[in-house]
C-alpha cells in the first residue's frame, strides 16, 4: 500500500518561498527511512540534510515539490488564508502523482488538526485517507522525508538569493527572528525605499519595517 507524507519549509519567513513537499513510499518500506536517519528536518544538521537528500530521492517511490514565491503568496493572501493556500497546493501535488497513495499523513498548521484535512479534500480529484496531525514530521518517517526534501530545496533557494543580493550584505535565514535578515531588509529599504523582490511584502515584519522607513523619511 502506498502512503504519502506532506510537510513544508518556510511557512513563516519574511524572505523567500514557502516550499511544500509530498513524499511517497510503500508502507512496507517505511522502516527504511528510519534506518537512513530520516527525522524532522529541524533537528538535523545542514550537512546531514544535504547528505540524505539524494538518498531519499532514490529511496522514495515518488515525490513532488512546489515553491510558492513571495509575489504569489502576497497575491493569494489578498483572497484566501495561508492555510487555504497550503491546502490548495497540497491537493494539486497529490493530484499530479501518477500513482496515488491510499493514506496521506500531513503535518497540520491548523490549531484544530482535522480541519486541515477537510481543506485538502476540497482540492483533491480522488479520496485517500488523510491523517492531519501536529508534529507529524516527528511521528511519521514519511513526513520526515518530505520535511527534509522541502527544507533542502528552500535552503538552496536562500543560497541563490544570498548570491543575488550579496551587495547588500548577508540575508540570513530569511526568518524575522534573524538579526541578519532584519539588517539586510533595513539596508535595502534605506537605499531603495522599497522591499526587495525576495521579500513577502504582506508579512507583518515587512509591513512594520516599511512603515518605520517611511516614518523616518517623514521626520
Amino acid at each position: 500500500m502506498l502512503i504519502a507524507g506532506v510537510d513544508e519549509a518556510g511557512r513563516g519567513p519574511a524572505i523567500g518561498p514557502m516550499v511544500l513537499a509530498v513524499a511517497v513510499i510503500d508502507s512496507e518500506g517505511e522502516h527504511s527511512l528510519l534506518e537512513l536517519g530520516a527525522r524532522d528536518s529541524k533537528v538535523i544538521p545542514v550537512e546531514e540534510r544535504e547528505r540524505l537528500y539524494p538518498i531519499l530521492q532514490s529511496t522514495l517511490s515518488a515525490y513532488q515539490t512546489v515553491h510558492i514565491n513571495p509575489e504569489e503568496l502576497d497575491t493569494l493572501m489578498d483572497h484566501i488564508s495561508l492555510n487555504e493556500i497550503e491546502a490548495m497546493k497540497i491537493g494539486s501535488m497529490l493530484n499530479q502523482l501518477s500513482q496515488k497513495p491510499k493514506v496521506v499523513f500531513v503535518d497540520s498548521p491548523d490549531p484544530t488538526a482535522d480541519n486541515f484535512a477537510r481543506r485538502i479534500y476540497n482540492y483533491l480529484s480522488y479520496k485517500p485517507k488523510i491523517i492531519a496531525e501536529h508534529k507529524a514530521d516527528v511521528n511519521y518517517p514519511i513526513v520526515s522525508a518530505a520535511s527534509i526534501i522541502a527544507k533542502v530545496q528552500r535552503d538552496s533557494v536562500i543560497k541563490e538569493l544570498q548570491a543575488a543580493f550579496s551587495v547588500f550584505g548577508d540575508i540570513g535565514s530569511g526568518y524575522s527572528h534573524d538579526e541578519r535578515t532584519i539588517t539586510f531588509l533595513q539596508k535595502y529599504l534605506k537605499l531603495h525605499n522599497a522591499l526587495p523582490s525576495c521579500a513577502r511584502k504582506k508579512w507583518e515584519t515587512n509591513v512594520r519595517l516599511t512603515n518605520a522607513r517611511w516614518q523616518t523619511k517623514l521626520t
